[in-house]
C-alpha cells in the first residue's frame, strides 16, 4: 500500500521543471547500475574539475616560492575544517530531502531545501567571522611562523570573505543531487573551476591593471570565480526548477530534521582535519621541504581519490530515494557496485602513483627536494586509497538512511581513537614515513568496521518492514 501511494504522490506536485523531468529524478525506478552511472559521473566531473582547478593553482603558487607553496599546505586543515560544515549541512538536508522524496511529500521537499540554504548561509557567515579573529592563533599553534605565517594570513583574510556563498552554492547544489538533478551541479562546479583558473594568472602575477598579489591574489580569483557561478546556481534553483519559497513556516522543524543529520556530519568533517592538523604539525618538525612536499602531493593524489569521493556521494541520492520507498534491495546492490568500483580504482590510482609519481610532481613543483619529499608520499599514503572508498560509501548511505551516530563513531575512532596513536608510533619510528604509514593501516582497518556496519543496519531495516508488514 505504501509503494503504491508514494508513486502516485510523485506523479504529483514534483518541484521539478516538467513532467520529463519526474521519471528522470525518480532512483526508485530504473537500472540501479545505470543511476550510480550518472550520478558518480557528473560527481565526477564537479569534483575533479575542483582538484583540477587546485592543481594548477598550486603549479601558480609553486612558480612564486617554496614559503608560498609551504604556506597553502598549512591551510588545508583549516580550510577543509570550515567547508567541513557546508558538507555536513550538505549530507543532513539532502538526507532528509531524499528521504522525503521516496515517501513522495513534494512540498515539504521544497520547504526543506528553502530553509537549508537558509540555516547553512547564516552559520558559515558566524563561522567566517569568528574564524577571521582566531587565524593567527590557530595558524601558529600548527607551526606556521615567520614569512609562511604572514604569506597564511593574507590567503586566509580573503578566502573567509568568500566562504558564506561557497556555502550556500554547496549545500544547494548537493540538495540538487539529492532530488536526481545530477547534471546541473557538475556544469556549475566545472564552470566555477574554469573561471578560477582563468582568473589566478592575473591575480597571482599581475596583468594590465591588476597588481601581482602572490598567494593572496589565489584566493580572491577563487572568490570571484566562485561568487559568478553562484549567480548561476541561483538562477537554476530558484526560477528554473523552483525549489524555493519566500516562507519561513516551519522553519524550526526543517532545522530540526537537517541538523538530526547535519550535526553529527559536521563533527565528523570537523574531526578530520583535527587528526590532520596533528599530521601536518608532526610533518613540519621535518622542515619545509616536507610540508611543501606533501601538499604538491596530496593534491596530486586527490585528483584520482575525488573519484572514490564522487562514487560515495552520488550514492547517497539514490540510498536515501530506496531506502524511504523500502526498496532495500537496490539498496544493496548500489553499495555492492559502489564498492567494487572503488576497491578497482584504488588499486589502478596506486600502480599509477608508483609508475609516474614523479613526474607528476615534477610538472607542478621542480625543486628536487620537493619533488622527492611529495614522491615518498604516493609511494606510501595512496595504498588505503581503495578501503578509505568502501568507508566512504558506508558513512555517506548511513547519513542517506537517517542514522549519523555510525559515521561520527567512525569518524572518531578512525580520526582520534586509532589514527593518532598510530601516526605519532610511526613518527616515532619511521620518521615522516612512519606517519603516512600508520594513517593507511588505521583506514583499512576502520574499512572492515564500516562495512561490516552498514550491511548489518541494512539487514535490520529490512526485517523491520518485513515484520511490520
Amino acid at each position: 500500500m505504501r509503494d503504491s501511494t508514494t508513486t502516485q504522490n510523485k506523479r504529483d506536485g514534483d518541484p521539478g521543471s516538467g513532467a520529463d523531468a519526474h521519471d528522470v529524478r525518480d532512483l526508485t525506478q530504473g537500472d540501479v547500475s545505470r543511476h550510480m552511472l550518472r550520478l558518480s559521473g557528473f560527481m565526477m566531473i564537479s569534483m575533479i574539475s575542483f582538484t583540477i582547478a587546485s592543481l594548477v593553482e598550486t603549479l601558480y603558487i609553486g612558480w612564486v616560492g617554496t614559503n608560498q607553496l609551504a604556506a597553502i599546505s598549512f591551510t588545508f586543515p583549516v580550510v577543509f575544517t570550515l567547508q567541513g560544515v557546508s558538507m555536513g549541512l550538505g549530507i543532513g538536508a539532502s538526507s532528509v530531502v531524499a528521504r522525503v522524496i521516496g515517501t513522495g511529500d513534494r512540498s515539504r521537499v521544497r520547504r526543506l531545501v528553502t530553509h537549508g540554504l537558509i540555516l547553512g548561509t547564516g552559520i558559515s557567515v558566524l563561522l567566517a567571522i569568528a574564524a577571521s579573529y582566531a587565524l593567527a592563533d590557530i595558524f601558529t599553534l600548527l607551526g606556521a611562523k615567520g614569512e609562511v605565517l604572514e604569506h597564511i594570513l593574507l590567503y586566509m583574510r580573503v578566502w573567509l570573505i568568500g566562504m558564506p556563498v561557497f556555502t550556500m552554492t554547496f549545500v544547494g547544489t548537493t540538495l540538487m543531487r539529492a532530488t536526481g538533478d545530477a547534471k546541473t551541479p557538475g556544469y556549475l562546479s566545472a564552470l566555477g573551476s574554469i573561471l578560477h583558473m582563468a582568473l589566478a594568472p592575473p591575480c597571482i602575477f599581475g596583468w594590465g591593471p591588476i597588481p601581482a598579489m602572490g598567494l593572496e591574489g589565489a584566493a580572491v580569483s577563487f572568490v570571484v570565480a566562485r561568487q559568478l557561478a553562484f549567480f548561476l546556481f541561483i538562477y537554476c534553483i530558484a526560477v528554473r526548477d523552483r525549489l524555493l519559497l519566500f516562507s519561513l513556516t516551519g522553519f524550526g522543524a526543517s532545522c530540526r530534521d537537517i541538523l538530526h543529520v547535519g550535526l553529527p556530519a559536521m563533527a565528523s568533517n570537523m574531526i578530520m582535519p583535527v587528526s590532520m592538523s596533528i599530521l601536518t604539525r608532526l610533518l613540519a618538525g621535518h622542515g619545509v621541504f616536507v610540508v611543501a612536499g606533501f601538499g604538491v602531493a596530496s593534491r596530486i593524489e586527490s585528483l584520482l581519490v575525488m573519484v572514490i569521493w564522487a562514487v560515495g556521494m552520488s550514492i547517497a541520492p539514490l540510498v536515501g530515494q530506496n531506502w524511504g520507498a523500502s526498496q532495500y534491495e537496490r539498496v544493496r546492490l548500489a553499495m555492492k557496485i559502489g564498492n567494487t568500483f572503488v576497491l578497482v580504482w584504488g588499486a589502478f590510482a596506486y600502480l599509477t602513483f608508483v609508475v609516474i609519481g614523479r613526474w607528476l610532481v615534477s610538472l607542478l613543483n621542480n625543486d628536487p627536494e620537493v619533488v622527492e619529499m611529495a614522491y615518498q608520499y604516493l609511494l606510501i599514503a595512496p595504498i588505503g586509497v581503495g578501503f578509505m572508498g568502501i568507508m566512504n560509501i558506508a558513512t555517506n548511505s548511513f547519513n542517506a538512511l537517517g542514522k549519523p551516530m555510525p559515521p561520527l563513531i567512525l569518524s572518531v575512532l578512525q580520526m582520534i581513537v586509532v589514527n593518532i596513536p598510530l601516526i605519532l608510533l610511526g613518527n616515532y619510528l619511521w620518521g615522516y614515513r612512519g606517519v603516512y604509514a600508520g594513517s593507511v593501516v588505521t583506514t583499512v582497518l576502520l574499512s572492515v568496521v564500516a562495512w561490516w556496519w552498514i550491511l548489518r543496519t541494512i539487514e535490520q531495516g529490512r526485517l523491520s518492514t518485513a515484520t511490520e508488514g
